[in-house]
């Protein structure tokens, strides 16, 4: 069973960030961040605050020297983070480096090449997927690996990849067999950056702030040693890792629209138009109480995908929830409170305007709402036909 009450300890942990939230990351939104990256400083500073918190490495494991935090505990973290735009959107690494779960499953000499090094600090990683033609089809891949001894030969383009330029090396998905698309054809292999054959290509000013690179492999020969699991099982550990962050994607739009419900009833109750409080007429009550309504669904819709995996459970669907719902709510939620704002929520003197520009981003990227909806929809035929 899924418990909607959160745990004593979830309780204190969530009450306690969102006192740090509101004192020391809120206030200094404005200055913390610029074209979605840190100003120097902030990172260290928001950093320490999380050391404080007990949240540094907070979803490393515990056998790695994290925190080991479940998937329900992080929700909660990342819930209370989403409420403010001090922190990049694409890339904060303010709890630690980020590390996805593919690197965990590395042993021996690859482990001590890739994972190791990246839990220390010493080196980043990019998650190189998507390409032109490939975004959220991505049985549609055209990036090759082809056996050649002991070598794969890596030739393709992946476009919008967050970091690219800042990575020591990319998490890479090639088709090994195209004719078997995603259910079996495609590999994950670990390259790294200055490996001959791979170059940076466009870099892409987005309306977010943020700047993601194309990276270009042209005849990138590659060990055979830097297959991760097997061949043609890379879209599987992809898929196990795009899971959690789809919950994650659906935490943080929770904090998106919690905000903006916060911003929204404040600014109904101080504004006064024609003799009276906005907060006074029905037309922005009903906003509000639709905000409000929206907002507790999705939160149950998190916290019951995220308990479902901590338990086991595969919760593939329940995570597409994640994506869809809360991505789709928190984008509403933070349009109503930039409607209820009027004029002033155009301008860069509050925060909405760039948490309206990245919300509407989530609705695209790592899943856009149209593929999360085919994909509940062929659930719902088969499990209610």
């Amino acid at each position: 069973m899924v418990s909607f009450v959160l745990p004593e300890e979830l309780r204190m942990l969530k009450d306690n960030l969102r006192r740090y939230v509101d004192a020391e990351m809120i206030p200094h939104e404005r200055d913390s961040v610029a074209e979605d990256e840190f100003r120097p400083g902030w990172r260290e500073r928001f950093q320490e605050g999380m050391k404080k918190l007990g949240l540094w490495m907070m979803d490393v494991p515990e056998e790695h020297g994290g925190g080991g935090l479940d998937l329900l505990a992080k929700s909660v973290v990342w819930t209370e983070l989403g409420r403010t735009i001090a922190l990049p959107a694409r890339e904060d690494l303010i709890t630690g480096p980020s590390v996805r779960s593919i690197l965990y499953s590395l042993e021996g000499e690859l482990k001590e090449k890739y994972l190791l090094p990246v839990l220390r600090g010493d080196k980043r990683a990019c998650f190189a997927q998507t390409e032109p033609d490939a975004g959220s089809d991505p049985a549609s891949m055209r990036t090759t690996a082809v056996r050649d001894g002991n070598h794969y030969v890596i030739n393709g383009t992946k476009r919008f990849i967050t970091g690219a330029a800042r990575s020591d090396f990319m998490q890479l998905m090639a088709a090994t067999d195209r004719s078997k698309g995603s259910r079996g054809g495609i590999s994950c292999f670990l390259v790294d950056m200055d490996t001959p054959g791979v170059r940076l290509g466009a870099q892409y000013q987005t309306m977010m702030g943020d700047k993601p690179w194309e990276i270009v492999l042209d005849n990138v020969r590659v060990p055979a040693t830097n297959l991760v699991g097997e061949e043609g099982k890379g879209f599987s550990l992809a898929q196990k890792w795009l899971g959690a962050g789809r919950v994650k994607h659906g935490a943080r739009a929770v904090g998106v629209a919690e905000r903006s419900l916060e911003m929204a009833t404040s600014y109904a109750k101080q504004r006064v138009t024609f003799g009276r409080p906005l907060a006074d007429r029905q037309g922005i009550q009903w906003k509000l109480a639709d905000m409000y309504m929206e907002l507790e669904v999705a939160r149950m819709l998190v916290w019951r995908a995220a308990s479902l995996i901590d338990q086991g459970e595969e919760a593939r669907v329940e995570a597409y929830h994640c994506k869809y719902y809360c991505d789709e709510m928190a984008f509403r939620a933070i349009d109503t409170c930039m409607q209820i704002h009027g004029g002033i929520a155009l301008t860069t003197d509050l925060p909405i305007e760039r948490m309206w520009r990245q919300q509407r981003s989530y609705r695209i990227t790592e899943g856009a709402s149209e593929v999360m909806r085919t994909v509940i929809a062929r659930h719902v035929v088969k499990a209610y036909g």
